[in-house]
């Protein structure tokens, strides 16, 4: 099997060779068909998974997918298990051990997530738990050293002096998180405080240091190494993380965490509420949709696409069993796998197909055309490193009737403008907004919505976080009188499950501008206590 996967995919790509295996593992494991003649099996290349056509990270966006792994989110495991199992544990106990990790290991993490985890859920909490140790391992004595730049190391300093001034206080609010920093659960159902259609918590005290004024949100994904939540949420003035999959809110799952200081009482939804389907968004897929595919949901949406290579090689996986209608379990295995893996939707007979960038914007809460006049490379990328407009639009709607005047916004990491289309859809009038990104294409795209939306307010744009100092906040502030909000998600290229390589944390090079947000945030409020 790995040599089969090496002369697939070269010896350099790594990531696509164990992809493979594990393919190889699942379909040799897979049980015989009995009524399937051997010479309709599929050949064996057409279950080789694909060379997929990655679309490079943008560093310091907003909210990098990474690759398909995070995509999992909301997968289905039943069609990865074994028949003789009973229960749902031993179902997912056995498929983790078949997979090759531990019967220990896989019970912890069992335990730990919740049986109603998915399998990406559980691997990626053991992967994240075999790190650990093994940091543990090789610096037993020392915390393991942050490769920094030296203006990294300034700024990691200065957050550490402003953290010691403040007494840690330790709470399990929504019971998410443990002091210890080695468990890290996940809300099931992940909905947060409550869902336009689901009810959660009504009231919440906040820590006084998270009081007062500017209003904050924060967002990076849910899934991460161990601790890094803990890290977030003490430099974040001790709040705990609000964990919300956006598939209550769309078609589409993506599953987040959020720090702020905002209300949680009287929310609202957008309206109208956006497609909850695939059928509701895509009508015209269902025509097409087999009875045995029961997705009725898409996975994380993702800044890297199926190749034509693939929909190909899944077409003539089922061409063969036209005539008795359903295809055997072996086959339908494979195209369901990559189906979620990819998020394809069935466009023909036998025939699916990848989402295209508008079908991206819809789902997401965009204006359609959105990112229409950039290349086709940059609209998935900077789709996928962006918010999901309602979710976000629900939590910040408390600040309507707060603000009917209003407000000066500070968006950091402002990618193709999340939170400004929130806010512009709500009907919160922005009067200053000071947009902080280093993509020059998502600038563009921020300043063309901008433009044809006809904003009467300021919008003045910078490049860096890094750039914007205490000299600049103390200008925009003297001019427009402060800021309402401060509103921004780190990138997530070293917190993200599917990051093998470069999985470090809040140490990463690119996720550890994180401290550049508290560092801001921490001058603003500083800042805003003096003038009032």
């Amino acid at each position: 099997m790995v040599a089969k996967a090496i002369k697939e995919h070269g010896e350099e790509d790594a990531d696509s060779i164990l992809e493979s295996l594990l393919l190889y593992n699942a379909l040799e494991n897979s049980p015989p068909e009995q009524d399937s003649p051997p010479e309709q099996s599929s050949p064996p290349e057409q279950c080789y998974p694909p060379q997929q056509q990655q679309i490079d990270s943008d560093p310091f966006s907003s909210d990098y997918e990474g690759s398909f792994l995070d995509g999992f989110s909301d997968l289905d495991s039943s069609d990865n298990e074994e028949i003789n199992p009973t229960s749902e544990e031993e179902k997912k106990l056995m498929s983790l051990v078949n997979m090759g990790y531990t019967e220990l290991e896989a019970s912890i993490a069992i335990e730990r997530c919740g049986v109603d985890s998915s399998l990406v859920d559980l691997t990626d909490f053991i992967s994240a738990a075999q790190f650990s140790k093994a940091e543990d391992a090789h610096f037993p004595l020392e915390e393991k050293p942050r490769r920094l730049h030296i203006d990294d190391k300034k700024k990691r300093k200065f957050c550490e002096y402003a953290m010691s001034k403040r007494k840690k206080k330790v709470g399990l609010g929504n019971g998410i998180i443990e002091e210890d920093d080695d468990a890290l659960h996940l809300p099931n159902p992940m909905i947060g405080f409550g869902t336009p259609t689901h009810l959660g918590q009504i009231h919440r005290s906040l820590p006084e240091a998270a009081t007062g004024p500017p209003y904050f949100y924060y967002e990076n994904v849910a899934l991460t190494p161990k601790g890094v939540w803990n890290t977030i949420s003490r430099f974040l003035y001790d709040i705990q993380p609000e964990f919300v999959d956006s598939k209550y809110f769309c078609a589409a799952a993506r599953k987040r965490g959020y720090v702020h200081n905002l209300p949680i009482e009287n929310r609202f939804p957008l309206i109208p509420l956006p497609p909850q389907t695939i059928f509701d968004a895509f009508p015209m897929t269902r025509r097409w949709w087999p009875s045995w595919d029961e997705r009725r949901q898409l996975n994380c949406l993702q800044t890297c696409i199926a190749s034509a290579k693939l929909t190909e090689r899944i077409r003539l996986a089922l061409k063969d069993y036209d005539e008795d209608g359903i295809p055997p379990e072996r086959v339908r295995r494979y195209v369901l796998y990559e189906c979620r893996k990819w998020n394809l939707v069935w466009v023909g007979k036998n025939k699916v197909a990848p989402l295209e960038p508008d079908e991206v914007e819809t789902l997401l809460g965009f204006p359609r055309n959105h990112t229409r006049g950039i290349s086709r490379t940059d609209r998935f990328k900077s789709l996928g490193n962006s918010f999901q407009i309602d979710t976000v639009a629900y939590h910040l709607s408390v600040l309507k009737d707060r603000f009917p005047n209003g407000i000066n916004l500070l968006s950091l990491f402002s990618g193709i403008g999340g939170a400004e289309i929130a806010l512009h859809r709500l009907g919160i009038r922005m009067k200053n907004v000071v947009s902080v990104e280093i993509s020059a294409v998502s600038r563009t795209v921020v300043r063309t919505w901008w433009e044809q939306t006809n904003q009467t307010g300021n919008l003045y744009h910078l490049a860096d976080v890094q750039e914007l100092n205490a000299d600049r906040l103390e200008h925009y502030i003297s001019t427009f009188g402060g800021f309402d909000l401060v509103v921004g998600g780190s990138p997530c290229n070293n917190l993200a499950g599917s990051n093998r390589h470069h999985r470090d944390g809040l140490e990463g090079k690119e996720s550890s501008l994180f401290y550049d947000y508290f560092r801001i945030l921490d001058l603003v409020k500083g800042m805003m206590a003096r003038y009032s």
